[in-house]
């Protein structure tokens, strides 16, 4: 996700998006396009998450899966229509985004504003993942 969110912030940056206050409002119209209004705080809140911690970081694949697909597809938009200015930019973002609601309600599946945050973050997983796999070098050494 972090390597598609530096392309949608290239391709934003070439569409107008200059500054950092700039970049956290294109990026909040892409939430509330796929998460039927809320923003990045409202999600904070409504997911019970600390101010210090990072949406994404807390999502379970079919969440990421949904943001993936918003920033990737934004991204392409961006660039294939030469879309210009920060507002058509705003607007793409939270367009797409609001696509992708459409969809997962169309399929049936569940809204991510709806969808549980994992228990830990993905930190804490790499952390342990890779203790787990030190741990099986020294036992295979054994």
């Amino acid at each position: 996700m972090k390597f598609h969110n530096k392309k949608l912030a290239s391709a934003a940056k070439d569409a107008g998006i200059q500054m950092p206050l700039d970049y956290a409002i294109f990026q909040d119209y892409g939430y509330k396009g796929l998460y039927g209004g809320l923003s990045n705080k409202d999600i904070h809140k409504r997911k019970k998450l600390k101010k210090s911690h990072e949406i994404l970081d807390y999502m379970g694949s079919t969440e990421l899966a949904a943001n993936l697909f918003r920033a990737t597809q934004t991204e392409e938009k961006l660039k294939r229509e030469q879309i210009k200015g920060k507002q058509k930019a705003n607007s793409t973002h939270y367009k797409v985004g609001e696509k992708v609601r459409t969809t997962i309600k169309e399929l049936g599946g569940t809204m991510p504003e709806d969808l549980p945050t994992t228990e830990k973050n993905i930190k804490q997983l790499e952390k342990e993942a890779n203790k787990k796999l030190k741990q099986n070098l020294i036992n295979k050494k054994s």
